[in-house]
């Protein structure tokens, strides 16, 4: 889950991070703060690291918040769309889901979705989720 924050926390490409298959290690590397000196020496070479997805691959990003509209809202639908066509769309969307009293309903749905998500992602991938 930290490894997907981290790469979700920025644009898609800025930030990312591998999972080593052989050891679990993660490595996290950066467009912004380069982080190579901490990268092994097979890392580009080798099969045996696997990149993290950002919320967009996992359809997580503003189409997540649009089912939640349309399921929560259907109203309110074509507003929530028009937010995601400028900037600062994910701070519109929590001020109108707060506007109508969903925004804890929000966090939970998302947060439930993203782990959905990651598990099934985890799953076809043959990663073992190790709670800490």
């Amino acid at each position: 889950m930290l490894a997907f924050d981290f790469v979700g926390s920025a644009p898609q490409f800025e930030h990312s991070a591998y999972i080593s298959l052989d050891t679990g290690k993660i490595y996290f590397t950066s467009e912004m703060n380069p982080m190579e000196d901490d990268l092994p020496d097979d890392f580009e070479t080798s099969d045996r690291y696997i990149a993290v997805p950002h919320k967009n691959d996992l359809d997580l990003g503003g189409n997540l918040a649009l089912s939640f509209v349309a399921q929560e809202l259907p109203n309110r639908y074509g507003e929530a769309r028009d937010i995601f066509r400028s900037r600062g769309a994910y701070r519109r969307i929590k001020e109108l889901l707060d506007s109508e009293r969903l925004i804890e309903k929000w966090y939970k749905f998302e947060a439930d979705s993203i782990e959905k998500a990651l598990t099934e992602w985890c799953a076809e991938h043959d990663l073992r989720i190790v709670q800490e």
